[in-house]
């Protein structure tokens, strides 16, 4: 690698450490920052998109460095947009502030940009240069590549099992009070401290989790994010209800701010009137053909018209194994415990009918490894948010 190639680099990870800082604070829009780099070599502006700040990162650092911005190289995780949004295009910016050269991760997935911007820059007589670091800036962006190009969220499914696959012992852990209990005491969990603290990371990056009823009524999770990490929208709890069973003295219902969705196929309005006046929200949703329980497909769409650009899925086997075969999960995380819990009742990460056969299971591409003290997770795609299909 050439030394001036080498320097793009440096500074394309230092701009991908700004578009970091707008992680929960981006939604539904991408994560971007910018940095401006004079003739010298010295960084004389840098730019971090918020929702809530409005103006883009590239237009920060151009308004921070003024007349220094003539001549300068601008690097930047993301192509500069060349449409009218919340604000005018920011490759017009780009080029009336003088920048000679841009250097850029990769081309934006929204269609509406999509190498509009890039083709701007350069009619106007700009170097501009890509591909560096793309893999680092998809998997950055990758929730409002699929939102952006699809309009529903990217949907994970996320579990801690132990190493032969079993997500909980048997009953009566999940059937009754002394389950919930010892839920709430820690009793049945399954990977250690390091592995539980990323999955807040994992919460925070998302803006939305859901659970089915079920484990509601066996665990009694808050389902919040305690990272400690600002965000800009608080992270949307939603419950596969299709009956309306969830306990009004469940901690979900006690902290409900206006952030707790129950999702049902059919609803007693008795019940109904009661979650709502207790700050819940709920709506009734088409019910799957195959059961009666709430169309997943449907559930994604209707997440989609909110805005909710991730879903992360914690739910119990059903629901994994609902996600699976409803086709709608882009990803895997799967955390690994160092134990083997045995037996047939204790409960799978996916319980349901299963693929007949081998050759119909889901595969799960571009796999990455990650260690969490003796704890590890595997993290992979079943469907590429970048070149996913809509869901019908």
């Amino acid at each position: 690698m050439t030394t001036s190639r080498l320097k793009d680099e440096g500074f394309l990870r230092r701009a991908l450490d700004l578009a970091r800082q707008g992680v929960g604070l981006v939604s539904p829009n991408p994560c971007v920052g910018a940095l401006l780099v004079d003739d010298q070599g010295d960084v004389i502006a840098t730019g971090s998109y918020t929702y809530e700040g409005l103006k883009h990162a590239e237009v920060i650092a151009l308004e921070q460095a003024g007349e220094g911005s003539r001549g300068s190289t601008l690097y930047i995780n993301l192509e500069p947009c060349s449409h009218q949004g919340r604000t005018p295009p920011c490759a017009d910016a780009v080029i009336a502030a003088g920048v000679r050269r841009v250097v850029a991760c990769m081309q934006d997935p929204n269609p509406l940009v999509s190498g509009r911007g890039f083709g701007r820059l350069r009619a106007a007589g700009i170097e501009v240069e890509t591909g560096l670091l793309e893999a680092d800036a998809r998997l950055l962006n990758e929730f409002f590549a699929k939102y952006i190009r699809c309009r529903t969220p990217l949907v994970t499914l996320k579990a801690a099992m132990t190493l032969d696959g079993k997500i909980a012992p048997p009953a009566p852990w999940n059937s009754d009070a002394s389950g919930r209990a010892a839920a709430r005491s820690g009793a049945t969990v399954i990977t250690g401290e390091l592995a539980r603290a990323h999955v807040q990371e994992l919460r925070h990056q998302h803006d939305a989790i859901m659970v089915g009823v079920g484990t509601v009524i066996a665990d009694d999770p808050l389902l919040t994010d305690r990272s400690g990490r600002p965000r800009r929208r608080p992270l949307l709890r939603v419950i596969l209800d299709s009956g309306l069973r969830l306990p009004v003295d469940s901690q979900l219902v006690e902290t409900a701010n206006d952030d707790v969705l129950v999702l049902c196929s059919f609803a007693e309005e008795k019940k109904k009137r009661q979650l709502l006046k207790l700050g819940v929200c709920v709506e009734q949703i088409p019910r799957s053909t195959a059961d009666g329980h709430p169309d997943l497909k449907a559930v994604v769409r209707h997440l989609g018209e909110r805005e909710i650009t991730s879903l992360m899925i914690e739910g119990g086997a059903m629901v994994n194994w609902a996600a699976l075969e409803a086709g709608i999960a882009d990803k895997v995380f799967l955390y690994y415990a160092p134990r083997i819990l045995g037996g047939t009742k204790s409960i799978p990460f996916a319980a349901g009918t299963g693929f007949a056969n081998l050759g119909d299971a889901v595969p799960v591409k571009s796999t990455r490894f990650h260690r969490f003290g003796e704890d590890f997770a595997i993290e992979g795609y079943l469907n590429d948010p970048y070149e996913s299909a809509a869901i019908r």
